[in-house]
This record gives structure tokens, C-alpha cells and sequence, in this order.
């Protein structure tokens, strides 16, 4: 008797401890009392409720696992000027609640209920690069399993920040990143991982996005960094977002419209430089030109980013400085065409050698004792040979200008293609 006292004092004890100290043994199975085929007792989830300002755990020294997964479901704004990127996505997160515990054969099967988020503990899982408040809807609730698993499934409008380069407008990529990281809990107190793989995550995202709007989605990757903020380390999870815009619109409005015009602006140069009837002049139809593609900039403008330097704007001033220069062009052809036809200067030699269908006869300065006779035929031969300098130079700024025109739309279009 004297040895077997010692025994059954350590069981009373136990027994005494277990019933004094919450949060020990089967203190936290949940009396299933309270479950019936019409429902739960709120009443058997009480002493849950009352513990939802602390960690749901029975050591406080161990961290809580929290597992994170997302679905991207709609690319709501792309902001180039303020840098930021308005997304909607469903966040779903995962971890375990140590003050729950159910035998689901003694509750008349249940195994799973939904229950108030606001009656629960929550992680505190934040967006780092997030600018907005957080809008979740009230009322939410999540999955709780039999074991104490939490499912919590939160749809969030998120304005991020994000580094854009619009260089390459309108056949662009971008890549943003969504970091999640608790608030407050170090690594000490939450742990996260991933309730799901990364390609789950891209193709879940890929088929719940049905819009056709301006992005598309491309792929997900993640990293999983640590964020040390003066002595404390938190753990995060960082995903990046690669999104392409769809070009079609900006090429329709944008490029066709602009190609089409230096297209006639280059076969107005088959036009005549110079008649007498001005309706059939090409400098007037050059300058209508220039000002009709300079009216479409202008109404195209708000379709153009509004910050920052993108090659499109290169290519449009490059358009311009195309017609620009043909302006000056035909300006410099017709003014040789009335020098020729009113009072030509002497050709030099050099000059005249350089004509493609010279001539033996190379009419110089009449001399005050030729007749009248030859003096104007010479005369009248020098308009002619002025004349053919100038359709020449006519055609050989022509050609320069299709060179030029040729190799700075090809380096355009390598640039974009990088």
C-alpha cells in the first residue's frame, strides 16, 4: 500500500491539473452535445471564440504554419504615370487551429462546418507593395475541418506598386510582384508556405480570367526571400506577375494610320515637283499631308502612355521627320526648277560633268558679240541642262529618302522584337 500510494497521488494530480489548466490533454475537444442533423450549438464553439485574440497554439514557442495560395482572376488598370497595378484576386489561406478538435463519429458525422471569420484567430498576411486599403468584404467566413484545419478564402482589389517599362509600347511585358508577409508575427511565431504549387496557381488564374481586356496573363514564379527589418526577421513569399498587353488596338488606331500616311507621302514624290496650275503642285499636297498626320497625333494622343519615352512616340516623331524632310525636298526642287526656268546661272563644269546625259556642247557665259540667235539657243540650253540637274537631285533625294525611311523603320521593329 505504501508503494502504490505515490501512484494514485501523481494520477490525482494530473487529473487535478488537467481540469485546472486550459489548453492541456482533451481540454480543447469540443463537446459534441451541441451538434445535431439541424445544425451546431454556437454554444460548443464558445470557448473558441473567446480565444481568438491569441495564436491558436498549445506552445507558444511554436510557430504557426500558415499556407498561402492565390487566384488572379481579373487585370483591372495599368497605371504607367503612378507606377501601379489594380488587380482582383482571391487569396485562400491555410493553417492549423489548435483549440479545435472534434470526433466527427460522435457529432453525427459532421467533419467540416463554416464558421464566422470574425469568431476566429487570422493571420495577419499583408501585400507589401499594396497602396490601397484593404476593401475585404464583412461577413466572410471559413472552412473548419474536424482536426482544427482552417480554410479562409478572402477576394481582395489590389492597387500595387509596380516598376513599368513602357519603352517597348504597345508590345510590351511586364512583370510585377506580389509579396506576402505577415504584419507583426516574426519567424519565431508564423511560418509560410505554399498551399499550392506555382503552376497551379498560373493555370487556376489563366482559366478564371475569361475577359479579353487589355493584359493578358503569361506566368507566375515565386521566390521565398526573408525581410529583415532591424532586429526582426519576417518571413515572406514573393511572387512575380509577368502580363503582356495586347497590341491589336494600338496597331489598328496607331501604327496602320501612321504607316498608311508616309506610304502616300513617299509616292508623292512621283507627283511634279513644279506646273503652272498650284492645284497640281507637290509641296501643296506634301503640306496637307504633314498637317493631317499632325491633327491624328493629336487625336490620338490619349491612346499613348502619358509618362515616360516609349519607342512608338520615336517612331511617330521619326514619321514626322520623314515628311518634314520631304517638305524641304520638294521646296528645294521647285525652287531650282524656277531658278532654271527664270534666270539660270551659268553651270559650273563640274557640275555638268556630273549630269547622268551630258552633252558635248557645254554652253557657258555667252559672249556681248554673239547674235541674238545664238545667244538664246545657248540660253535655252542651259534651262534645259538646269532643268535635268534638278530632276537629279530629284531623284536621288528620293532615293535617300527611302533609305533612310527603310533602315529606320527596320531598327524600329528590331527594337520591338528585342
Amino acid at each position: 500500500m505504501e508503494v502504490g500510494w505515490p501512484s494514485w497521488t501523481a494520477v490525482f494530480l494530473r487529473l487535478t491539473v488537467s481540469f485546472l489548466l486550459p489548453g492541456r490533454g482533451d481540454t480543447f475537444t469540443i463537446n459534441c452535445s451541441g451538434f445535431d442533423q439541424y445544425g451546431v450549438d454556437p454554444a460548443a464553439f464558445q470557448a473558441v471564440f473567446d480565444r481568438k485574440a491569441f495564436r491558436p497554439v498549445i506552445n507558444n514557442s511554436m510557430p504557426t504554419q500558415v499556407n498561402i495560395s492565390f487566384t488572379l482572376s481579373a487585370i483591372l488598370e495599368v497605371d504607367a504615370q503612378l507606377q501601379l497595378l489594380t488587380s482582383f484576386l482571391w487569396m485562400d489561406l491555410m493553417w492549423d487551429n489548435a483549440f479545435i478538435s472534434w470526433n466527427p463519429q460522435e457529432c453525427v458525422g459532421i467533419n467540416r462546418l463554416t464558421i464566422s471569420a470574425e469568431n476566429l484567430w487570422l493571420p495577419d498576411i499583408f501585400i507589401v507593395e499594396s497602396m490601397d486599403v484593404d476593401q475585404t468584404p464583412s461577413g466572410l467566413t471559413a472552412y473548419v475541418s474536424s482536426r482544427g484545419q482552417i480554410k479562409y478564402d478572402k477576394p481582395m482589389r489590389v492597387t500595387s506598386i509596380c516598376n513599368l517599362d513602357i519603352f517597348y509600347f504597345p508590345f510590351d511585358q511586364q512583370n510585377c510582384t506580389l509579396t506576402f508577409s505577415p504584419f507583426l508575427y516574426t519567424v519565431d511565431s508564423m511560418l509560410l508556405g505554399m498551399d499550392k504549387e506555382v503552376w497551379e496557381i498560373t493555370d487556376t488564374s489563366r482559366d478564371v480570367i475569361k475577359t479579353q481586356g487589355e493584359w493578358e496573363l503569361l506566368g507566375i514564379n515565386k521566390a521565398t526571400p526573408k525581410m529583415s527589418v532591424g532586429s526582426n526577421l519576417y518571413d515572406q513569399i514573393m511572387f512575380y506577375v509577368a502580363i503582356r498587353r495586347r497590341p491589336i488596338l494600338y496597331v489598328i488606331n496607331l501604327l496602320v494610320p501612321s504607316g498608311f500616311l508616309v506610304a502616300i507621302d513617299a509616292l508623292s514624290f512621283y507627283l511634279p515637283a513644279s506646273l503652272p496650275s498650284w492645284s497640281g503642285n507637290r509641296a501643296p499636297f506634301k503640306i496637307t499631308l504633314l498637317l493631317g498626320y499632325n491633327v491624328f497625333l493629336l487625336m490620338m494622343n490619349d491612346l499613348l502612355p502619358a509618362s515616360g519615352t516609349p519607342l512608338i512616340s520615336v517612331y511617330f516623331a521619326l514619321c514626322l521627320s520623314l515628311m518634314v524632310l520631304s517638305l524641304l525636298e520638294t521646296v528645294f526642287i521647285t525652287y531650282l526648277l524656277h531658278l532654271a526656268t527664270t534666270q539660270p546661272p551659268p553651270m559650273p563644269g563640274w557640275l555638268h560633268s556630273l549630269l547622268p546625259r551630258r552633252t558635248a556642247e557645254f554652253p557657258g557665259c555667252p559672249a556681248p558679240t554673239e547674235v541674238q540667235g545664238d545667244h538664246e539657243a545657248r540660253k535655252q540650253r542651259l534651262v534645259e541642262l538646269w532643268v535635268e540637274f534638278s530632276h537629279a537631285m530629284d531623284t536621288l533625294l528620293f532615293r535617300l529618302y527611302l533609305l533612310f525611311m527603310a533602315s529606320s523603320v527596320i531598327t524600329v521593329v528590331v527594337l520591338w522584337n528585342t
